[in-house]
């Protein structure tokens, strides 16, 4: 896993990382066109506009627009933890699906145990 995905997880609250994920190097790439799973499978802590006790996961953010585009990007409202996260090859997959399944795993193996 990467520096940069690695300080988003901490950042974000996941816990014990690397039982989802495996060792590696990340390359970044531009955010896919039409996918939004980053928007829809973690579940986020912080308070976002219109979700003031954040969002469960697999629940699409209510900032997530029809283009799955995030409405409040690059805006001061954007949770840190959103701004934090960056594309990365092994987080994205080849397809939205696998990066639905990626997120949706992670989020399965650091949820804390209640």
């Amino acid at each position: 896993m990467g520096p940069a995905l690695a300080a988003w997880l901490n950042q974000c609250g996941f816990f014990d990382v690397n039982v989802a994920v495996k060792q590696g190097a990340d390359a970044a790439h531009a955010c896919r066109e039409g996918c939004g799973a980053c928007c829809i499978a973690p579940s986020i802590s912080s308070p976002i506009p219109g979700m003031p006790d954040g969002k469960p996961a697999g629940v699409p953010c209510v900032q997530l627009g029809e283009d799955l585009r995030c409405a409040i990007f690059g805006r001061p409202e954007r949770p840190a933890c959103c701004s934090g996260l960056q594309p990365q090859a092994e987080m994205c997959g080849a397809s939205r699906g696998e990066a639905l399944a990626w997120l949706t795993r992670l989020e399965t193996a650091t949820r804390p145990a209640s």
